[in-house]
């Protein structure tokens, strides 16, 4: 019998605010369903062979790299990726970028150190700069691809159509989608809509040939199913995020409190049907764009669940052989 390819994936287990020991059981649980997954778990080697001891994780598909540095928040970042060099960070993006065969990396760590560690290690020539995207639920039953999320503020309309470009790959090999529809978020669908930057960048969108650019998409549509891929900067791109994870959230509560309120216990039948659509924190994270392999950022707060989902996250993309560029 053939044996199953095993595809290998790195798991930063320090900087998420949960502690370690969050991470290790959602890749405890990733190989749980996936016997063709093998994870290198990055971190203190005390405290994650206790955990996947006590877990009864079967180690023949772990590897341990012991680290017990990690980068804060409060870090200039650049500083950091080039002086830290025995953070599990840091470590986790030498091993990706080796070439011992590793499909991609899950961390939640420090966003800006994450950028510049993808910048330094794994940058293509092709991008300016590496950018985030999150997938996000829509109606359809599918996903919206919205980027960037955070990473680039202060966007270049050229950048925003690189980020353009980044996206519809991505969903092309990731979901098979053949042409995925492109929108540009803006405040109105008419083309004349938006600041100088949504403009701009609109002009030069109508020009990529290789793009199915639908025009503008107003906010209140960002989750319609109406565009595969949303292109807005980083700034915009976070407030949709947490705009929606927070409305999500607080309707979530609402029914909740009139199920308990008006005795009405089968409403709780949809608020379980909510959260597993809607519970944005555990569905996955942010796919930094634009470099060499996936790397997944997860939430700070991050809990098992999505360790667990973002690790089969990247299998499908060493599955499908997804790239992050063109």
């Amino acid at each position: 019998m053939e044996q199953k390819k095993l595809h290998r994936i790195v798991i930063d287990t320090l900087g998420g605010d949960n502690g370690p020991e969050v991470a290790i059981q959602g890749g405890h649980l990733a190989l749980q369903e996936n016997d063709n997954l093998h994870i290198t778990f990055v971190g203190p080697e005390d405290i994650i062979n206790a955990k996947l001891k006590e877990l009864g994780t079967d180690l023949d598909r772990v590897q341990i790299v012991d680290a017990k540095e990690t980068i804060t928040n409060f870090e200039n970042p650049v500083e950091a990726i080039y002086k830290k060099q025995d953070a599990s960070l840091v470590k986790c993006f030498k091993l990706l970028a080796s070439d011992e065969g590793y499909v991609g990396m899950l961390t939640a760590g420090c966003s800006g150190a994450i950028l510049m560690g993808s910048f330094r290690y794994l940058h293509v020539k092709e991008m300016t700069r590496p950018c985030m995207a999150a997938l996000l639920p829509n109606e359809t039953g599918g996903f919206t691809c919205l980027l960037d999320t955070g990473a680039t503020n202060d966007c270049t309309p050229g950048e925003l159509v690189q980020f353009a470009h980044a996206g519809s790959d991505f969903m092309k090999k990731l979901y098979k989608i053949e042409a995925p529809k492109v929108g540009l978020l803006s405040n109105g669908a008419e083309p004349t809509k938006g600041n100088k930057l949504v403009k701009a960048a609109h002009a030069l969108l109508k020009e990529e040939k290789d793009l199915n650019f639908i025009g503008n998409i107003e906010g209140n549509k960002a989750l319609s199913g109406d565009c595969d891929v949303l292109v807005c900067d980083g700034f915009d791109g976070n407030q949709v995020l947490k705009v929606t994870e927070g409305t999500c959230a607080r309707l979530i509560k609402d029914i909740v409190i009139y199920s308990k309120k008006n005795n009405q216990p089968e409403l709780m039948q949809l608020v379980g049907y909510l959260m597993s659509m809607y519970d944005i924190s555990s569905l996955s994270g942010a796919v930094v764009l634009g470099v060499r392999k996936p790397i997944i950022k997860c939430r700070g707060n991050s809990n098992e669940k999505t360790f667990m989902n973002t690790a089969k996250m990247l299998l499908r993309v060493a599955e499908g052989e997804a790239i992050m560029v063109r």
